[in-house]
């Protein structure tokens, strides 16, 4: 698959880039974007929540009413579920929600994601880029240049450059990130993903390493 390298106002350079088929052309699993996705998601979750149960509540044990006469159920204290201010009955508690996923299968989902945004026509490629100092102005100005989609955009970089991140970091519209961060759900969530020209080889090469890890 070949892309047409834009510069930062939106034209064309008259160069292009093949993108690989191993990369952005394979045969996409739905159910391992999704367990990637779950997983990343449950990741995120700090899990502390808590409700007191019946033995953690502060309440009079004085025996409230009669045991038989008073024409309802039986009552010990005021620390019953039953009660306003009681405990509660199975409520939560402080819990762990990650779990592991094969590695093998966190790529395929990951270079699953690509392919769909390829099939998309979502991924657009320009020329490498800085700036002197962070400006957010100057970056929302090329991602209009790009003809970037309405919706949430994700700007993929080669290596950190803080004046790009310092750039995008009051765009609430927009990621920047490198090759080596990629995840499924950012890639799936992007409506617009941009490459830089360098940071496509960058990629290659990071995913590479992670087949040779993977074996």
């Amino acid at each position: 698959m070949e892309l047409n390298i834009v510069n930062i106002q939106g034209k064309e350079t008259g160069r292009k880039i093949e993108l690989p088929d191993s990369v952005f052309a394979i045969a996409p699993n739905d159910h391992a974007i999704y367990l990637d996705v779950k997983q990343y998601l449950a990741n995120q979750r700090q899990g502390t929540h808590k409700s007191k149960e019946r033995n953690e509540v502060s309440a009079s044990t004085r025996k409230i009413k009669r045991q038989k006469g008073s024409g309802t159920a039986r009552a010990g204290s005021r620390k019953s579920p039953l009660f306003r201010g009681g405990g509660r009955i199975f409520g939560p508690k402080p819990r762990d929600y990650s779990f592991k996923l094969n590695k093998k299968l966190k790529q395929l989902a990951r270079l699953s994601a690509l392919t769909y945004k390829a099939q998309k026509n979502e991924i657009v490629v320009v020329e490498d880029f800085t700036f002197e100092k962070p400006k957010t102005k100057e970056f929302l100005t090329i991602q209009k240049n790009l003809g970037v989609k309405k919706g949430w955009s994700l700007v993929v970089i080669k290596e950190r450059d803080n004046n790009i991140y310092l750039s995008s970091r009051n765009s609430q519209k927009s990621e920047v990130t490198i090759p080596s961060d990629l995840n499924t759900y950012i890639i799936m969530r992007a409506k617009s993903l941009i490459f830089t020209e360098s940071s496509i080889a960058g990629l290659i090469q990071f995913l590479n390493q992670k087949e040779e890890n993977n074996e």
